[in-house]
């Protein structure tokens, strides 16, 4: 055997390598979510953040249910935050400009005659997740941390269902919202519980 001969076959650690890395990339929506939910962690945001992450996560799939184009969801990602900071600009608290772009998304949905079923469903989701949202920015800062950190968690399961079902939004969306939205959740539940609320 001489060096060219060995030299043409890759080892297998190499092999096996590559073969892994179109998996990785396969699965880009579960890392982004982890990254963001990592990051989020580190930098310690407080209910407030938290409560916004839900309201605009459950404004997103109301925005594609609503359309009745999945895709939206993705562009409601940045929509929602722009939608918040919009109403803070503009002197009104940010779950007061969710909660009208939610009323004309339903509207709209009515006029367009999407179906009612998911609208009906991601409708009252919105209610159920905001109002949690809502709720912890209102009540003392701890019981908030732990609400805002429920409803999160709690979302993660809505977006595992969906993910599931392949319904409403993108799989891909669903997938980077429930790791973000789950670990995010869970990891300022244990926070509130350890330490309590970030100063």
């Amino acid at each position: 055997m001489g060096i060219s001969d060995r030299s043409a076959a890759p080892p297998t650690d190499t092999r096996a390598g590559a073969a892994r890395r179109p998996a990785l990339l396969r699965r880009w929506p579960s890392l982004l979510g982890l990254a963001v939910a990592t990051a989020t962690l580190a930098a310690g945001a407080d209910r407030e953040g938290l409560s916004i992450t839900v309201a605009v996560a459950a404004l997103c799939y109301l925005g594609a249910a609503a359309l009745g184009r999945p895709w939206v969801a993705w562009a409601g990602v940045g929509g929602g935050g722009m939608v918040v900071a919009a109403s803070e600009l503009a002197g009104a608290p940010w779950w007061a400009g969710v909660g009208v772009v939610a009323a004309l998304l339903v509207v709209a949905g009515l006029a367009g005659g999407v179906p009612r079923a998911p609208l009906a469903a991601q409708a009252a989701a919105l209610l159920g997740y905001g109002g949690l949202a809502v709720t912890a920015v209102l009540v003392d800062p701890r019981v908030g941390l732990v609400l805002a950190g429920l409803a999160l968690a709690g979302h993660g399961i809505w977006d595992a269902v969906h993910y599931r079902r392949a319904a409403v939004v993108p799989r891909s969306l669903a997938e980077f919202c429930m790791l973000l939205d789950a670990p995010l959740g869970v990891g300022f539940l244990v926070l509130a519980a350890v330490a309590g609320p970030p100063q």
